[in-house]
């Protein structure tokens, strides 16, 4: 009988196992029954795991202490860049305090910066608080009107991330015409001129159609414009310089983009002419327009960093595929392009380049016809910059963060070196202040004295993966660690503020992060060499980081904690069943973990690119090779069980992602694997009416300083 229970619980009902038959040996999936979450025995099962967690989490001597300092650190006024209609500026803003962002709008002006009161004061157009002052409501997407009119906003609850579209009035907010119901994060695409219609993607099929869909505002009328090419595709839609439509399909995240561009000045936007920009490429692409008339291309098609393009949309039928594209800003063989923004300058136009150098940001202004480096553009320390945007006079608005700043807006002048804050200076010191007042040294007034480290480890194919460690200046000899994974759809680590980070570089620990193959750090390359029937390297890579910090003094291995979410739970996870030695525990944040099964969860039939599928028997093959649940059924039989690290999983009712099942089975596998006589092995924290994404800020405070005390506790960090 296998056990799914720790020592004094009952045990929980369910059927016995499951087998399954694929490419000849049996697959057993004795927790089958728990991926159904609504069912009497996972309901019974559930309730013992949350009296089993707060019974431990009540004896984490850090768990208040870390809540109070995370909630200092992120009270602080957070806007986001400005975007500009016509004669009106719009922007989120999440006051301390607030649980969510609210959209608010007010008259182009000056620098654009929003007055504090009187006549000409931001409006709110959308509060997620006003329908639902429990805070389960999050604003996921918004997109104002050309003429900035009306603004199209996007919203769910409970967590799921998919909810509802409508167009409201920018004037005061009321609706019109009716509502767009089961969208998922869908682009909004304006037609050009009178806000009369805009172009909206389905992804779910709800209607049976996934792909682009013209929809009248009045009414809600809607024609069918393009069809997705297949069901594991993501379909995506722009408007372009108020002229070109394009219209993108993803072909597995961070792998391939396909993107066709029409001439809305030529046809009736119900059938637009659709033309081949990159169809059938290898490659990632996004495409912004230029003040100038042309389309740029930030593309890994023959850069495996990246590279900016240029290309005329006007040019010939047939003259606007790759063969035709120029060659802007090159590659750089030491940095990833992560970011760019073409814009109004003194000269002509320009492009904001952002690269990113083992998470760390450099950003620098190019002549957009000759490439050539003009300036430097100086940041505020060694942070991350994302999301440039660029107003109709040139300036670009872009985000920075640091390990030691909370994230705040950047304003760069035309021709500028030297971004400035925005809205204020005020807003964005409070953290630091509030931070060395909860324990950093330097003295009253100083930013935290972090230092970052890089370590370079060996895999075990002898690749060379970077480790970078941060520290509070000082701090001598081993301590308690935590190592933080993702490794997964080609996206980079970088190092913007985290009030959890940085709470507890604060309370005495170092935080540390695998730059692992299937991640971006090191461009395309790296990531193919960590996916698919690959994904075997990035685990291997996560072992030989974990061993470096342990074999160069960092930590001890009973100091060492890995932490990941998503594709980085699954892959902390598969690190930790593949090597039970390695560390003292592990945190997994809405993991994968039941990779024969994935496909069937969430939103798994995406993501066959990434991990490959089950019906390719070599596919097959990789996947049960490092899938943890799979490695933890493995091991339970044996005698005396198997004594991994203590594992914190952390699961979402509402998560439409990776699916709350892979939490809920793996924490039934590490109970039923472990010695009897042990503490529990596992603890699993589940919250209701929350998803994988955003969350209210007192739930995002509570999960961080839950999991943080728990590793705490583990590693044995006491706090300053």
């Amino acid at each position: 009988m296998v056990r799914n229970r720790a020592p004094g619980t009952a045990p929980a009902p369910g059927p016995v196992s499951v087998v399954d038959t694929l490419h000849g040996p049996p697959v057993p999936d004795p927790y089958r029954w728990l991926e159904t979450p609504d069912s009497p025995a996972t309901e019974r099962w559930l309730a013992d795991r949350a009296r089993e967690y707060e019974r431990e989490a009540a004896s984490w001597p850090l768990r208040d202490h870390l809540a109070g300092l995370i909630r200092e650190l992120v009270a602080t006024d957070l806007w986001s860049p400005p975007t500009h209609r016509a004669d009106a500026v719009f922007a989120t803003v999440r006051h301390a305090g607030s649980e969510h962002p609210r959209l608010v709008v007010w008259p182009a002006r000056a620098h654009d910066s929003p007055p504090d009161s009187g006549a000409r004061a931001p409006r709110t157009v959308h509060d997620p608080c006003s329908d639902d002052p429990d805070g389960g409501t999050t604003l996921d997407a918004w997109e104002p009107a050309p003429d900035g009119t009306l603004v199209a906003v996007q919203t769910s609850s409970g967590g799921v991330e998919r909810g509802a579209l409508r167009v409201l009035r920018a004037a005061d907010g009321t609706q019109v015409g009716p509502t767009v119901h089961g969208v998922r994060y869908s682009h909004v695409a304006w037609l050009p001129g009178v806000p009369e219609a805009f172009y909206y993607v389905r992804r779910d099929g709800v209607r049976g159609m996934r792909g682009v869909w013209l929809r009248r505002v009045a009414d809600g009328a809607e024609t069918f414009v393009h069809p997705c090419s297949g069901p594991g595709t993501v379909p995506g839609v722009r408007v372009l310089g108020d002229r070109w439509l394009l219209v993108s399909e993803g072909h597995g995240t961070g792998h391939r983009t396909d993107l066709w561009l029409a001439d809305l000045a030529a046809r009736g936007p119900e059938r637009p002419d659709l033309r081949p920009l990159q169809v059938g490429h290898e490659a990632e692409t996004e495409v912004r327009a230029g003040p100038d008339g042309l389309l740029y291309l930030r593309t890994s098609l023959d850069a495996p960093r990246r590279r900016v393009c240029a290309v005329d949309p006007a040019a010939p039928r047939g003259r606007i595929t790759p063969e035709y594209w120029r060659e802007v800003v090159s590659q750089d063989p030491g940095t990833t392009l992560d970011a760019f923004c073409p814009h109004r300058a003194p000269g002509g136009t320009a492009l904001l380049v952002v690269r990113t150098r083992l998470g760390i940001s450099e950003a620098s202004v190019h002549d957009a016809v000759t490439g050539a480096r003009s300036h430097a553009v100086r940041l505020p320390g060694q942070g991350m910059v994302s999301g440039p945007v660029a107003a109709p006079d040139g300036t670009v608005f872009l985000e920075y963060a640091d390990v030691a700043a909370q994230r705040r807006v950047l304003r760069l002048p035309p021709g500028g070196t030297d971004p400035e804050p925005w809205p204020g200076p005020a807003r964005a010191e409070a953290p630091r202040a509030r931070a060395v007042r909860s324990g950093a040294p330097g003295g009253p007034g100083s930013a935290p004295s972090v230092v970052r480290t890089v370590v370079w480890s060996r895999s075990s194919d002898g690749t060379r993966v970077p480790v970078t460690v941060f520290d509070v200046s000082g701090r001598p000899g081993p301590g308690p660690t935590l190592l933080h994974a993702y490794g997964g759809f080609g996206r980079p680590r970088q190092f913007g503020f985290s009030a959890t980070v940085l709470a507890w570089l604060l309370s005495g620990g170092r935080y540390a992060v695998a730059h692992v193959r299937g991640g971006g750090d090191a461009g395309r390359r790296w990531h193919l060499e960590g996916s698919g029937r690959h994904k075997t390297r990035a685990v291997r890579d996560l072992v030989a980081a974990a061993d470096t910090l342990v074999a160069t003094g960092w930590c001890a291995r009973s100091e060492l904690c890995l932490s990941g979410g998503s594709a980085g739970g699954l892959l902390v996870l598969a690190a930790a069943t593949a090597r039970p030695d390695l560390c003292a525990a592990v945190i997994a944040s809405a993991p994968l973990a039941d990779m024969v099964r994935f496909e069937h969860l969430g939103l798994g039939r995406m993501w066959t690119r990434e991990f490959g599928t089950t019906a390719d028997p070599d596919d097959f093959a990789a996947l049960v090779s490092y899938s943890p649940y799979h490695r933890v059924l493995e091991a339970s039989p044996r005698a005396g069980g198997t004594r991994y690290p203590s594992v914190l999983l952390t699961g979402f009712d509402g998560d439409t992602r990776t699916d709350a099942a892979h939490p809920r089975k793996m924490c039934a596998a590490l109970l039923a694997a472990g010695p009897e006589d042990d503490l529990p092995r596992a603890l699993l924290r589940y919250e209701r009416d929350v998803g994988h994404g955003p969350r209210a800020v007192s739930r995002a405070v509570g999960l961080a300083a839950d999991a943080h005390a728990f590793a705490a506790h583990r590693t044995g960090l006491t706090g300053r």
